[in-house]
């Protein structure tokens, strides 16, 4: 598996993960590293693994074996309790909508907040709104979810980088889009079967001979 090309220092690590439900591996014998402000995207089909190793990467799942190495501790064998401070680390956004619709988009956001901190309604309040500023989401904290207008997988590419260049935020994108992910990733997974069966920056999977790479290249329709 290839490493992190520069020279920023681990912040997700995942070592030797297994996960085996009876005689069928999900994942097999898989290992990544991500720097710290760097975008990793594990790409692959149907079946391949990704959310398994998705819920792994943030606790949501036990690997059968393996360490996720998070920010220096090993995760895997951290109780619910201690877990629960790591998650307030990370935050995972769906590919489709995962919004309440009960709610406008202020209660959307602030939910979390009101759920697992002891912050005052006015600081919440005024937390939120600075977040949607900065997302570029001004005035719209009274609409409701389903009136936002859509946003396009370029416009979300767009968001993943300049969040990380603002922020220095660690994205892992699970994905099944090769164009994007030549887009925004330092470095991209190949998922196939439960393992990894390519890795590399953008121009190294273009370059590489992986034959499952091209096919997703090819049907992106982009050329090596």
């Amino acid at each position: 598996v290839g490493a992190v090309t520069d020279e920023r220092a681990d912040h997700i690590v995942v070592r030797g993960v297994n996960k085996r439900y009876g005689d069928f591996y999900a994942l097999r014998d898989v290992h990544l590293r991500v720097g710290r402000g760097d975008i990793a995207v594990i790409i692959g089909g149907s079946g391949a693994g990704k959310t398994t190793l998705l819920k792994i990467l943030i606790g949501l799942d036990k690997p059968t074996s393996g360490e996720v190495v998070v920010s220096g501790p090993n995760i895997v064998p951290l109780s619910e309790r201690k877990m629960s401070d790591v998650r307030r680390k990370m935050s995972m956004v769906f590919q489709y909508s995962a919004l309440l619709d009960s709610m406008n988009v202020l209660d959307n956001v602030a939910f979390p907040l009101r759920e697992h901190t002891n912050l005052a309604e006015k600081e919440i309040r005024a937390r939120v709104k600075e977040k949607l500023k900065i997302l570029g989401l001004e005035n719209i904290e009274h609409r409701a979810p389903s009136g936002l207008d859509p946003i396009t997988s370029r416009m979300v590419d767009d968001l993943i980088v300049s969040t990380r260049n603002r922020f220095d935020v660690t994205s892992i994108v699970i994905s099944h889009d090769m164009a994007g992910a030549l887009r925004i990733a330092d470095q991209i997974y190949l998922l196939d079967q439960g393992q990894i069966v390519a890795s590399g920056t953008p121009h190294e999977l273009v370059r590489g001979d992986n034959e499952l790479a091209q096919r997703f290249l090819e049907s992106s329709g982009i050329e090596a």
